[in-house]
């Protein structure tokens, strides 16, 4: 049996310059210092400050944007935790999007309140600057600079819920123009990497489709990624030399009953393809209606096949070769089907 020795905690310097200068009242008591030291050192014209409830900043100039985001971190963090560990906060909304380097959003040094996500069951009190927002989801942190902040899709869903309950919070210009470029900013950056998908069930959770430029701004983005997704397609299905599909048909039975309007269908052989479908789904009536026509067709007869997007740019050879099979294979039985072309 082998055993580890731990580690032992950083000293005060490494952990001031870890947090970039900023310490709570449990890290400093953990290292020796007294709170009648604490006290002394933050009188005026100390050497120290007191930022937020038992948050110091251990220099006497005026906190940096990044520091006064470590303060606003580890006040909502429990315990101010050792090892620069933040269990229990992330950073969200507008800030962590600033944090995030997002082109629509405020930069850090306009930023003038901080959204930290908490679970529903902390006790904790705004503070200062710092605004505590609670959920009864289990917390999930991306490093940003060093700082625990929310995923892309969840810090954009609060961001807006904040700039559409205050009207337009300092700094922002809120308006559908900056809705359809944070969610575009948010799905198109390679470096956040956050999925059409992963917006649309943050938005669809906060309740943020029900606002009108929301809403159209989701369905832009999303018809766009759909869009792009197709021409993908089209550039398989002339790469394999496959026949030339139909677009968006509407498939109805021969007494007129409705069945479905799929991405792509081939009547010869009775295939269709739906091509990222959830995306066309931002409620549970679109999700049903979606579903609904794919097992219809599957029903009677037609060979559905479905492919994604992320695929599609991957590996679209597999997509060709997948394809390719389906058309060979064709439906199984499939009842004859009225098509109109749009």
């Amino acid at each position: 049996m082998s055993y580890r020795i731990p580690s032992p905690p950083p000293s005060l310097e490494e952990l001031a310059k870890r947090q970039q200068n900023v310490v709570t009242a449990s890290q400093l008591r953990a290292r020796g210092v007294p709170a009648r030291v604490v006290s002394e050192h933050c009188r005026r014209g100390g050497p120290w400050r007191r930022l937020l409830p038992r948050v110091y900043l251990l220099q006497d100039e005026g906190p940096t944007p990044e520091q006064r985001m470590w303060a606003a971190l580890l006040y909502a963090a429990q315990n101010g935790r050792e090892e620069g560990r933040r269990e229990g906060a992330v950073i969200t909304g507008t800030a962590a999007l600033a944090l995030y380097g997002f082109a629509a959003a405020p930069r850090l040094t306009a930023v003038t309140g901080v959204d930290v996500l908490v679970p529903r069951q902390r006790r904790l009190k705004d503070a200062g600057e710092v605004r505590i927002r609670r959920t009864e989801r289990e917390l999930v942190a991306r490093s940003v600079q060093g700082l625990a902040c929310a995923p892309v899709a969840r810090a954009v869903a609060d961001a807006l819920c904040a700039w559409t309950a205050d009207g337009a919070a300092p700094g922002v210009a809120a308006g559908p123009r900056l809705v359809r470029e944070v969610l575009r900013e948010a799905v198109h950056r390679p470096d956040v990497r956050c999925t059409a998908g992963e917006l649309v069930a943050e938005l669809t959770e906060s309740g943020l489709v029900a606002d009108p430029a929301v809403r159209a701004a989701l369905d832009e983005l999303l018809a766009a990624e759909r869009d792009v997704a197709l021409d993908r397609v089209g550039e398989v299905v002339d790469a394999w030399l496959l026949p030339a599909p139909l677009a968006g048909p509407e498939l109805r039975m021969r007494g007129g009953t409705y069945i479905a309007v799929p991405d792509l269908y081939w009547p010869q052989a009775g295939v269709a393809v739906e091509v990222d479908s959830e995306l066309r789904c931002v409620s549970e009536g679109e999700t049903a209606w979606v579903r609904g026509g794919q097992q219809r067709m599957e029903y009677l007869g037609v060979r559905v096949v479905h492919l994604s997007g992320a695929r599609l740019a991957a590996d679209p050879d597999a997509v060709g070769a997948e394809l390719r099979e389906a058309l060979l294979r064709g439906g199984t039985d499939v009842v004859e089907l009225m098509v109109t072309e749009f």
